[in-house]
């Protein structure tokens, strides 16, 4: 069995990533392990295509200073240290497996939807960290399922 001693616990900072906190707690507890974070924001124009007609550097950093504190806050509930806990711009797939290569984890522990068809499967951000990772990937099922079912 592989020994896991750095984690990288990804997440959106939604009321699912307590859930995957827990199991990313789980780990670190396992195997004595030490807990890095990771939150990405996506920048405006990349969300919005990149050809946005107006100035959104204002709305960014008002974004930006909102996510500094719930990822402070949520850290302080696990009792990260500041030193672990990595706040990026960028693309999520790429800066959470960049992020993880720099801080050494042996682990990415990531949510993901159990929506249905193959494509959904993961939901694109853990899919996407899942095929270009150089470490283990744990995808954490979040969300009430009973919501998605439609029979």
């Amino acid at each position: 069995m592989t020994d896991y001693k750095t984690v990288m616990l990804a997440v959106d900072l939604t009321e699912e990533s307590l859930q995957v906190a827990e199991r990313a707690i789980q780990l670190v507890q396992a195997f004595a392990a030490q807990l890095h974070i990771v939150h990405v924001i996506e920048p405006l124009s990349l969300a919005y295509g990149g050809d946005v007609p107006m100035d959104l550097s204002t709305v960014q950093e008002q974004i930006h200073e909102q996510a500094t504190s719930h990822l402070r806050e949520f850290s302080a509930t696990l009792e990260i240290p500041e030193a672990q806990q990595h706040l990026i711009f960028g693309r999520p797939e790429s800066e959470i497996q960049r992020t993880a290569k720099e801080v050494g984890a042996d682990v990415i522990v990531v949510g993901s939807h159990g929506r249905h068809g193959l494509a959904l499967l993961l939901g694109s951000t853990a899919n996407g960290v899942l095929h270009g990772a150089t470490c283990d990937v744990l995808a954490v099922r979040v969300g009430n399922d009973e919501t998605h079912s439609e029979e």
